[in-house]
């Protein structure tokens, strides 16, 4: 019995299905007690010998392959280390009651590596679909080409299942990668002088559109901080090391830059040059309580949302262009500046936030609009816990979504 007070050898032999342990030299190790019913063969028939000793190509078929077959797919996992499924074979099989004569069968088998802890193969699993019977009851007064294609179809179908069920896995790791990856680059923001502020990230639920979309809060001499949102195009590890550079890029630029407008010029010479960067949108937003002034830059992007105390809205979307590398030549980006009032509260945020499918964007705008309204005294914390409760769907969105609140 195992730590855990499983049995594992109990629990092989009990596998729905036909199943067996190899040795690297293509022994038998064991099998399930489905093997054996699907084979006919006993355990003495099998555990220690040569598979294919026990299962050799039948001798009066010259055109017979599957031990061919089948050897080359067990020497590619033993090579590889990776699982390999293989075409539907014809492999007959001797009878047990009446040695020499020879019974039509279709196999489809899956064989799969186990790996110690140095990843060498000890250990084979080998896994055999039967579908003699279906291929039979599905030939009827077919010839034997009509088949064969049958069979082959059938196969194809088996083979693009296990290709997808490898595409989900290979994604299921690399959208773990990404967002261990976007957590390292996107942490908790430092204190932003004495003022209040709230960040949030929500990655997209069930699907590899993660990791594009960023925030910055920056300080700025006197009492100013740059704050910045943006949405690179792509998803997966790409879009996550191009979010790192660019945000990396707009942070730097933020500090040295004449305001907004010419931060996000800078960042768009240097998307140029980063592949992925293209048609990437970003907001750049200069916040400045000596003069209660809002200095803003967009690259295609939302427009950030300005909520006064009284609960009014607006959008600030007169200093917009388009996103960065749309086009060939450079052109100096537009800025606008609009007053605060002290208790207001701006907002940037991503399309995962408001943009809904076959939805009017206005729509998702003003959705926002009344959500702030409505929590228009809640402090930044409450307020992006609300507007994330309020706003993204139950079961979550298929594109991520970045929020900053800061209090002004």
């Amino acid at each position: 019995m195992a730590e855990a007070g499983i049995d594992y050898a109990a629990v092989f032999r009990a596998l729905p299905g036909m199943v067996a342990l190899l040795t690297p030299d293509l022994r038998y190790a064991d099998v399930s007690d489905e093997f054996l019913r699907g084979s006919g063969r006993t355990r003495e028939h099998l555990v220690g010998r040569y598979l294919f000793d026990v299962f050799p190509d039948n001798p009066d078929d010259s055109a017979a392959s599957g031990t061919r077959n089948l050897g080359a797919s067990l020497r590619r996992v033993l090579a590889t280390g990776e699982p390999d499924t293989m075409a539907l074979q014809r492999y007959d099989v001797e009878s047990v009651d009446s040695p020499g004569e020879w019974e039509e069968r279709y196999w489809s088998p899956v064989n799969a590596p186990v790996l110690d802890a140095d990843g060498r193969v000890v250990l084979l699993v080998h896994r055999v679909e039967e579908v003699t019977a279906l291929i039979k009851a599905r030939s009827g007064p077919k010839d034997s080409r009509a088949r064969v294609l049958e069979a082959e179809l059938y196969t194809r179908a088996r083979e693009l299942q296990a290709v997808n069920e490898r595409l989900r896995e290979a994604h299921a790791r690399e959208r773990e990668v990404a967002l261990a990856l976007q957590d390292v680059m996107l942490p908790a923001p430092g204190p932003v002088g004495h003022h209040r502020a709230a960040v949030r990230y929500r990655p997209a639920v069930g699907s590899l559109n993660v990791c594009g979309d960023w925030y910055d809060l920056v300080d700025l001499p006197g009492d100013r901080i740059g704050v910045s949102v943006g949405d690179v195009v792509g998803h997966g590890l790409q879009a996550a090391g191009v979010m790192g550079l660019l945000r990396s890029a707009l942070s730097a630029a933020s500090r040295v830059a004449d305001g907004p407008a010419q931060a996000l010029e800078v960042l768009g010479l240097y998307a140029r040059s980063v592949e992925g960067a293209e048609n990437t949108t970003a907001v750049e937003t200069c916040i400045d309580w000596d003069t209660h002034t809002i200095t803003y830059s967009s690259a295609g992007h939302l427009p950030p949302a300005l909520l006064h105390r009284d609960g009014t809205v607006d959008f600030l979307d007169e200093a917009t262009d388009p996103p960065l590398g749309a086009r060939p030549e450079h052109v100096p980006r537009p800025q606008a500046s609009l007053t605060f009032s002290e208790g207001d509260t701006l907002v940037l945020y991503t399309d995962g936030l408001i943009e809904r499918r076959g939805e009017d964007i206005d729509t998702g705008l003003a959705r926002l609009a009344e959500s702030l309204g409505r929590h228009r005294t809640a402090d930044p914390e409450p307020l992006a816990d609300s507007l994330l409760l309020e706003l993204l769907p139950a079961g979550g969105t298929t594109d991520d979504t970045a929020l900053v609140i800061v209090r002004l």
